[in-house]
């Protein structure tokens, strides 16, 4: 696989799993897509900075992986199995308005997109920012239509993601800032444990 039809499938990922965190009401069912959805988007160094500096690239990819698409996954289940929910039983926002909603964050980020005038070459592809904020709203909007924390918590990984996807997108190489984000995700991890 091209590193550019990596990076388009890693966006196509991202959107599907952004849909399907707000399609569903299943608490097990959303930490599995969010498990997913943190593995994927670690892939992105590696599609888009794996030539300029490969071992740092897959150290990051590495990381990522086991951090956001193992450990917070289990540290959720683990919480969810102790506070005895299954479900998102009545959250603020319906998830049929929740999937329209998430669409609408997707066209409205494309529509930012287009008034920001990025350089293609700094993204690796024309639609890994506008993925990237919309990922970053679809999390906001979970975070603010669902009552359970866990599934709170899930929009702050999400955010995170998308944070994350922005932010090796719009550098050069694989710079420090982004090794920093690594700094999010042991936040969220101290978040999760204090549920």
């Amino acid at each position: 696989m091209t590193h550019g039809a990596g990076v388009e499938a890693v966006l196509a990922l991202l959107v599907i799993t952004d849909l399907l965190l707000l399609g569903s009401g299943r608490l097990r069912s959303c930490i599995r897509v969010v498990a997913v959805q943190g593995g994927v988007v670690s892939l992105l160094p590696l599609f888009l900075h794996g030539g300029e500096s490969v071992g740092r690239a897959w150290a990051l990819t590495a990381g990522g992986v086991a951090v956001k698409g193992a450990i917070f996954p289990w540290l959720l289940l683990r919480v969810l199995r102790e506070a005895g929910v299954r479900r998102e039983v009545e959250p603020f926002v319906g998830h049929t308005l929740s999937v329209l909603a998430g669409a609408s964050s997707l066209v409205f980020a494309l529509w930012v997109d287009t008034r920001l005038h990025l350089p293609a070459t700094l993204a690796g592809s024309p639609l890994t920012v506008p993925v990237g904020l919309a990922t970053l709203l679809v999390g906001l909007f979970v975070i603010v239509s669902r009552r359970k924390a866990i599934t709170q918590v899930l929009g702050y990984i999400v955010v995170e993601n998308g944070i994350y996807a922005i932010g090796v997108a719009l550098v050069g190489g694989v710079p420090f800032l982004v090794e920093l984000g690594v700094l999010l995700d042991v936040f969220v991890a101290v978040f999760i444990m204090s549920i």
